[in-house]
């Protein structure tokens, strides 16, 4: 950058007579540049990056901005907030602190910015403790294996891809694939934890989405009473680029504060790809070199740093977890590209989304080739486990036989019963959205599948037979309902009554 020697003339002589005025010189400096979200402030001798910088207004307004480049003579740093009525000669003074925004309980329920200040209209934050929103991941010992199950209530992934507390689960797909609903159902079924000694609070981050995605996001959480444990966080597409790239760290912090008391959390970044964009921006604008695709070079380190706080703690370290759902938008299923390969490679399995499936009706239109939990059957109940383990492969091996059937050729009678068995098992696996299933009750529907119970039904008779044969076992037969959701297992003495069950309700099922 040429910087204009008569701008740094004027900085010089303004902080000799200010010297008079016995202000230190290391902590006060003057904006030299600013545009964009970025300022350029001279004589911040002292600064250290990610320092936070008070910057104040023509009218005497103080706006939060954070140290981002430190060069020989000028601090680069970018502002969070309004800043038009910043402009050069401006002063600037240095904290000595580090960007820290309210965490506890008082946070829930409410929609927030990236830092934390309330945008929905209910009053102030009521809470008195904060934490810092940039922190270093816990260590390999503080950690534990991941084996307790996050329940999504989807039955695509609760069966086939299953997510445990304390992983990393990225939702990948084409824009209008329905990842978002995906998170959101994960969130909605967070409510049954909430019974249970062991809740699940949630936070939802939405980076460049549109104000009124979000409101729908809001809207449909209240309305099935998830936003009571629930915390939105929105850097949306209208704010600056700075509150953009912060706006995960800061949904992080807040989630750390249950992880680290002893709870569980669930963070939805919603979606990384725009926070990557944002990043671009600033580092451009900060004259940052250029790599690939001119994002900036540490554009993996934006990622890492941030998935990586995603756990489960030691038992020693309170046995707490969060668990991470990024998601990232490709374009025309391009998973090779630059930001979707990093994070597919920083998290612990991915839900692909195709676009194809979405648009013939399958929803979630989750491909089960592509998609993988690497976390597996460890986050499953056995009887999950236990039904659900050829699932995947039953699936794969109709979708071969699917594109083969096309061709008309006559197929043998075992070939037409594997048609058959995964037609309706494709059909039972499609779930309206934001209608959570209790994992007991998909257990029993993709049972009545796997047994063949529904190979004689037509295809649209699938759902309805699911959804009365989930009202029969909550009404007349609710005791082996009872017994299964006890034992979460599945003996053949269960098995036995489960399909002595299925089998009377369905002779008398009229469809």
């Amino acid at each position: 950058m040429k910087i204009d020697t008569s701008e740094i003339t004027s900085v010089i002589k303004q902080e000799v007579a200010n010297f008079g005025a016995e202000l230190e010189v290391s902590s006060v400096g003057s904006v030299v540049e600013v545009g964009d979200g970025i300022a350029r402030v001279y004589g911040l001798s002292n600064a250290m990056a990610g320092e936070m910088l008070e910057f104040h207004t023509d009218e005497g307004e103080p706006v939060l901005g954070q140290v981002m480049n430190l060069e020989t003579d000028i601090v680069g740093a970018v502002l969070f907030g309004d800043y038009e009525g910043i402009s050069e000669g401006s002063t600037v003074k240095s904290t000595g602190q580090l960007l820290s925004v309210p965490v506890g309980e008082g946070v829930l329920g409410r929609v927030v910015n990236a830092l934390g200040q309330p945008i929905d209209g209910k009053g102030p934050i009521n809470s008195s403790q904060s934490a810092k929103v940039d922190i270093i991941a816990p260590g390999i010992a503080a950690r534990q294996p991941v084996t307790q199950p996050m329940q999504f209530g989807v039955k695509a992934v609760d069966s086939m891809i299953p997510v445990g507390r304390g992983q990393r689960e990225l939702i990948i797909g084409d824009r209008k694939t329905g990842k978002t609903a995906v998170a959101v159902d994960a969130i909605i079924n967070q409510k049954s934890t909430h019974d249970t000694d062991q809740p699940v609070f949630c936070f939802y981050v939405a980076v460049g989405q549109k104000d009124s995605t979000v409101a729908g996001v809001v809207a449909a959480l209240e309305e099935h009473g998830a936003m009571e444990y629930t915390t939105v966080i929105n850097a949306s597409a209208s704010t600056p680029a700075p509150m953009q790239y912060i706006a995960p760290y800061a949904g992080t912090a807040m989630a750390e504060f249950f992880m680290n008391g002893g709870k569980h959390a669930l963070v939805v970044y919603d979606d990384l790809s725009k926070q990557a964009v944002a990043y671009r921006q600033l580092s451009l604008l900060l004259r940052r070199p250029p790599g690939r695709e001119a994002y900036p070079g540490d554009v993996f380190y934006l990622h890492s740093r941030l998935l990586e706080r995603a756990t489960k703690l030691s038992d020693a370290n309170g046995g707490g977890s969060l668990t991470a759902l990024p998601i990232i938008e490709t374009q025309e299923g391009d998973v090779s590209a630059y930001i979707p390969t990093n994070v597919i490679s920083i998290t612990d399995g991915q839900i692909y989304l195709e676009p194809d499936l979405f648009f013939a009706g399958v929803r979630p239109a989750i491909n089960v080739g592509i998609s993988v939990s690497r976390v597996g059957g460890n986050a499953q109940i056995k009887a999950m486990k236990q039904v659900a383990g050829s699932l995947r492969l039953q699936l794969a091996a109709y979708r071969e036989l699917e594109a083969f059937a096309q061709l008309g050729t006559d197929l043998d009678a075992a070939t037409q019963k594997q048609l058959t068995r995964g037609e309706r098992m494709v059909e039972l696996l499609k779930q309206p959205q934001y209608q959570p299933i209790d994992v007991i009750d998909q257990v029993i529907q993709i049972y009545a599948g796997g047994e063949g119970f529904l190979d004689d039904l037509k295809v649209e008779q699938v759902q309805p037979f699911a959804t009365a044969i989930t009202e029969h076992f909550h009404g007349p037969a609710h005791a082996v309902r009872d017994e299964l959701a006890e034992k979460k297992a599945l003996d053949d003495d269960l098995k036995k009554k489960l399909s002595d069950a299925i089998s009377g309700f369905k002779d008398g099922w009229t469809g």
